[in-house]
């Protein structure tokens, strides 16, 4: 057997049968609903029980990520946008037309990643420009993890059906 036969056979092309694929999916919504603007909502919780040092803490790493995140939207946000546009694009097509598995396995864990980040621009803005401090700032990121929560769900709905449909109709095995 060669190198890129056991490859394969390790990491299989048939997405929607192989654990490693929902295991990813579990990973990549769970990570996105843990980290809130890059900042843990553990943190937030914690510094609206505890509220002094903890909620200036949280307040001072919620200013530093959205100036990052902004920074980042106004320096590279053209590109990025072209970039994703075109990853989507490429993925959604040859996933979908070409009927290639593993496309359209990428394309259902990207395209919802897509509306996060547009959220999490959206709310770096926002908290820019009108600086919530305390209370309002905890429940603006406990919203903001809600809406990622919520297409999480109706994401990971979307690929197990599109997955259940797709092994019933191909087969579990590819035949």
């Amino acid at each position: 057997m060669d190198f890129y036969s056991t490859i394969f056979e390790v990491i299989d092309m048939r997405s929607f049968s192989n654990l490693w694929y929902w295991i990813a999916l579990a990973v990549l919504w769970s990570t996105a609903s843990h980290f809130v603007l890059g900042v843990p909502f553990d943190l937030a919780l914690k510094a609206r029980r505890q509220g002094g040092q903890r909620m200036a803490d949280l307040e001072d790493l919620v200013r530093i990520n959205c100036a990052r995140l902004l920074s980042i939207a106004e320096v590279s946000g053209l590109m990025l946008t072209a970039f994703a546009g075109a990853a989507i694009t490429i993925l959604g097509f040859t996933g979908f037309v070409y009927d290639m598995e593993f496309s359209q396995a990428l394309f259902l864990m990207a395209f919802p990643m897509i509306f996060v980040g547009l959220l999490n621009i959206r709310l770096a803005r926002r908290i820019a420009a009108d600086r919530p401090r305390g209370e309002h700032l905890v429940s603006l990121l406990r919203r903001q993890r809600f809406y990622v929560q919520l297409i999480g769900m109706m994401s990971i709905f979307a690929a197990a059906m599109w997955g259940m449909y797709q092994n019933i109709v191909i087969g579990p095995l590819g035949g």
